[in-house]
């Protein structure tokens, strides 16, 4: 069937609408001409009047004028032609070089070649773990006073006893100090248990870091909209708590040195404690990269921020992988370098908590295990996929973010009675008190929390701390990881949730481990067991057979 030809729609328009159109244009330009004119920018290019007439020796005036012309001509000329004759003798000697001996060119490609490929060998790696030790030992070494910084939702499971020990050991007597940051997301009280607890063995400085310092080269973006909270957001994030306190502290121990030199401090840590934050909030810029995603700092950084006191900023403590799984999720770079996956290290910390409180906290309904924790939350923040199905993965990324970064709140119960670890002595623990107004301390400790808004006591989650976390401080530490405690969970991931339940074979029978072991490679595939049913007329009682004989007699 042959198609019918298409009209085009017409162009044609009334006449009025036309000349309406026309005007609006002339009006258009001459505003634009009249704005250009205020600004003294005109369009029109200025047409060169020439020599008048009346005016005197006319003919030399354009003869001079014309002699100029045809100089830088002949000018122009002669510097291509000179580019054209260097041109053509390059040609012609690498021609010469070519027909004399053609295999140097290529032997030197391949000796650069293999040049390129050693320095990419000899180059360190700034995310191995090798590395990373190297730099820590550096800071070390490099500090006069070791500033351990700890969360203060969990102080004793930030702290590392490996390094804690090493900074004891080294030469030079160095001190050590304790900072605890992120006061502002524990309640009060579980904070001054804490700061008892640990004052009996180094000095504690409650800190609170700003989380909005900006690099003063980037202008912030003018907004037309005026948050009605804004005040609230400036004491929260904005706001440092603790800088005088610990500036006061470094000062009066730097002048009781009496050192020519800066005192020099290292600020160490395990990852996403608030090192470079703390360095960043004393300094009053953006002099260090901070992030929520962790191991940001890969290397030392030094920064001045009073004339006789440095800060040496540090790459995150190596966690060991003998630790438990708990502490794994929140202290390693597994997730970060793919070692662990997010769904088995959010697995582990709802583990740790209470469902009520975790309900509560991200206004979640009743969950069963945690695929449906993590889909509940998926579909309450938004992170969904084609079709409206939750990414749990992005969601898992963003619940781990909220754990590690200064958002999510949270503390940890601090013991009653403490006992000193091995390497602490009532000696060692006078010898690091030294030097240092405690008094001062007290004082200034209790004033920085009469400041700060403290969450309330029934609003943050208890978390179950599962002690110090061992740390990697030399290369020889660092050995091949054998799958410690968070990988012999994440086999039994399937046995501990109700709804993906998987049949273990018996041990003593052989061929059936392969299917075993198939069964825990993909620990995501739910096996039912097959029922057999039986399905014949002599399982039906007599009560439930209907009898067609009643109604037809």
């Amino acid at each position: 069937m042959k198609r019918p030809k298409l009209k085009k729609a017409s162009k044609r328009v009334s006449c009025s609408k036309r000349y309406k159109i026309q005007k609006k244009v002339r009006e258009h330009n001459r505003k634009l001409r009249k704005e250009l004119k205020k600004k003294g920018v005109s369009k029109r290019v200025k047409k060169d009047p020439g020599v008048p007439s009346s005016a005197p020796f006319k003919e030399e005036v354009l003869r001079e004028a014309e002699e100029r012309r045809l100089k830088i001509e002949e000018e122009k000329e002669r510097k291509k032609q000179a580019k054209r004759e260097e041109r053509a003798q390059k040609r012609k000697k690498e021609k010469e070089v070519a027909s004399k001996d053609p295999e140097p060119k290529a032997k030197k490609a391949r000796q650069d070649e293999n040049g390129k490929n050693s320095e990419k060998h000899t180059a360190p790696d700034k995310s191995s773990k090798q590395f990373l030790c190297g730099e820590l030992n550096k800071v070390i070494d490099a500090s006069d006073v070791v500033i351990e910084v700890l969360d203060a939702r969990d102080p004793l499971g930030y702290r590392c006893p490996q390094l804690e020990e090493e900074v004891l050991q080294r030469e030079g007597n160095k001190k050590l100090l304790l900072v605890l940051n992120k006061i502002d997301l524990v309640p009060k009280e579980n904070v001054e248990r804490w700061i008892q607890c640990l004052q009996k063995e180094f000095p504690v400085v409650a800190f609170k870091a700003s989380t909005q310092i900006r690099d003063k080269t980037v202008q912030a973006k003018k907004s037309r909209i005026v948050a009605s909270n804004e005040v609230l957001d400036k004491s929260r994030g904005a706001t440092c708590f603790g800088i005088s306190c610990l500036t006061e502290l470094l000062t009066s121990y730097a002048a009781n040195t009496e050192k020519e030199a800066s005192l020099r401090v290292g600020i160490v840590g395990f990852p996403n404690v608030g090192k470079s934050s703390l360095i960043n909030s004393m300094k009053g810029i953006l002099a260090c990269n901070t992030g929520v995603k962790r191991g940001i700092t890969k290397s030392m950084q030094e920064v001045h921020i009073l004339k006789n006191v440095k800060l040496i900023d540090s790459p995150g403590v190596v966690a060991s992988p003998s630790n438990p799984p708990a502490s794994m999720a929140l202290r390693s770079l597994q997730v970060e370098e793919g070692q662990e996956s997010v769904l088995e290290a959010v697995r582990t910390l709802l583990k740790q908590c209470d469902k009520t409180q975790i309900m509560l906290q991200f206004n979640i309904p009743d969950f069963r295990n945690s695929l449906e924790f993590l889909t509940l939350f998926a579909k309450k923040r938004g992170y969904l996929q084609k079709g409206g199905v939750a990414n749990t993965e992005q969601a898992a990324t963003a619940f781990l973010a909220d754990w590690t970064g200064a958002k999510l709140s949270y503390h940890c119960k601090a013991p009653e009675n403490i006992s000193l670890p091995a390497y602490l002595s009532d000696s060692v623990v006078s010898d690091m008190q030294k030097g240092w107004d405690l008094t001062k301390l007290k004082m200034d400790n209790e004033e920085t929390l009469k400041g700060v808004k403290f969450p309330n006591q029934a609003s943050s989650i208890s978390f179950i701390s599962k002690g110090p976390t061992a740390g990697l401080l030399s290369a020889s530490d660092i050995t091949e990881e054998k799958p410690g405690p968070a990988a012999t969970e994440s086999e039994t991931m399937q046995n501990d949730e109700p709804e993906q339940t998987i049949e273990e074979p018996d041990k003593t029978e052989e061929p059936e481990k392969p299917q075993n072991a198939s069964l825990r490679k993909k620990p995501n595939k739910v096996q039912f067991q097959s029922v057999p049913i039986d399905i014949s007329l002599s399982t039906a009682t007599t009560d439930d057979a209907y009898d067609f004989n009643t109604d037809f007699k």
